[in-house]
């Protein structure tokens, strides 16, 4: 009789006591080819592991989960994304979904009780959302079925994370590899954006909605 090919997982978290807990609900079905810490290590470890799911935080240190998932989209298209996440945001969800191509969304606090279901379904091809998130999918849907287009580019989040950390332009500049006058440019774009006038605008944004941990 052959056995039954167990899924091969990768987790991507950056509190060890979460990974080892996550660890314990897929090891009964799933096969735990690596653990990460950052996005930055995340994406290198799939490319080298391969997995069949990702379990990828969104808020890590480095690149973060979207950035990350980015990535393995365009680097690693075979293996599925799963974000799980602390937050039920309609903005980090329809991203996720949209911009950044996951597979499907669980919140942390779903994640004991509808992990392994989660997995199964991203592994088998299907989109899995948390119950408790399906009201910021369904109140961002247009007419025609399609999310909402997202108010601010990647870049821009990138650049107000940043900026919401304390980070002068010329900062931002070196951490996104990109010229000073194009940081300014991002930024000024940016808060006109959100309708600030001021750097302490941006930083209450981002404080606002969770971009920086306080």
């Amino acid at each position: 009789m052959n056995e039954i090919k167990r899924l091969r997982v990768l987790i991507a978290d950056d509190h060890r006591m979460l990974r080892e807990a996550l660890r314990l609900v897929l090891e009964s079905e799933c096969e735990i080819v690596g653990e990460a810490a950052s996005g930055e290590d995340a994406v290198a470890l799939a490319l080298k592991s391969r997995p069949d799911v990702v379990v990828l935080d969104l808020s890590m240190p480095g690149i973060g989960g979207l950035d990350a998932a980015h990535q393995l989209a365009k680097r690693l298209p075979a293996s599925k994304v799963l974000i799980l996440s602390q937050y039920e945001d309609d903005e980090y969800v329809i991203e996720a979904l949209s911009a950044a191509r996951v597979a499907g969304y669980l919140t942390k606090a779903d994640a004991a009780s509808e992990l392994l279901q989660a997995v199964r379904a991203v592994h088998a091809g299907k989109r899995y959302l948390s119950a408790s998130v399906m009201p910021a999918v369904l109140n961002r849907l247009k007419p025609s079925g399609k999310p909402a287009a997202i108010s601010l580019t990647r870049r821009e989040r990138q650049v107000l994370k940043l900026v919401g950390e304390g980070a002068t332009s010329k900062t931002i500049a070196s951490q996104l590899g990109i010229s000073p006058k194009t940081a300014q440019i991002h930024r000024a774009n940016l808060m006109a954006k959100l309708g600030v006038h001021s750097t302490a605008g941006v930083v209450r944004y981002a404080i606002k909605h969770k971009l920086v941990r306080t």
